[in-house]
């Protein structure tokens, strides 16, 4: 899982990864994908999620919902 790698790499309030994990594994579930499937996506979507969270403290919905449409990616 690509969000793991990252997060090891970034500076993240420990507090903060269990949002985050949630928030990527509902973006995973929206857009369809199985964990690995598509990885320089799943990469991308998992930093986006991150840049999301450390400036904007709100729901693992929220920064999903909010990561999936600044980068343009519809969801159903």
């Amino acid at each position: 899982m690509p969000i793991h790698r990252i997060l090891r790499e970034a500076e993240v309030d420990p507090a903060d990864m269990d949002r985050i994990v949630a928030a990527y594994g509902r973006a995973l579930m929206l857009l369809r994908f199985k964990d690995g499937d598509y990885p320089i996506a799943e990469t991308v979507i998992a930093k986006k999620i991150i840049e999301i969270a450390q400036t904007d403290h709100r729901a693992a919905s929220f920064i999903c919902a909010r990561a999936l449409q600044e980068l343009g990616l519809p969801v159903d």
